[in-house]
């Protein structure tokens, strides 16, 4: 699931950095990216909202708004498929 978040508070590299590690301390997979001139930061991953909100504010930011989108392979996931299913 791709999640986008409107933050404050960001505004220099070791930001980048401290959000990006404290996201990934619960999903270690997680693909973010921070946009410090928009504040905002858009994280895909498996964990709920709620979590991923909680990690951004532990390490010093506030969330203003969360936007949620699916993700991009959602769709693909529902149609059918032509493959062998893995056991």
């Amino acid at each position: 699931m791709k999640t986008e978040f409107h933050v404050e508070g960001m505004s220099c590299q070791h930001c980048v950095a401290a959000v990006t590690n404290a996201v990934r301390e619960h999903d270690d997979a997680a693909n973010v990216q921070v946009d410090l001139e928009a504040g905002r930061i858009a994280v895909e991953s498996t964990q709920a909202v709620d979590v991923l909100k909680a990690a951004i504010e532990d390490a010093g930011y506030t969330v203003k708004d969360v936007l949620r989108r699916a993700s991009a392979d959602a769709g693909a996931a529902s149609g059918s498929s032509s493959g062998s299913v893995a056991r």
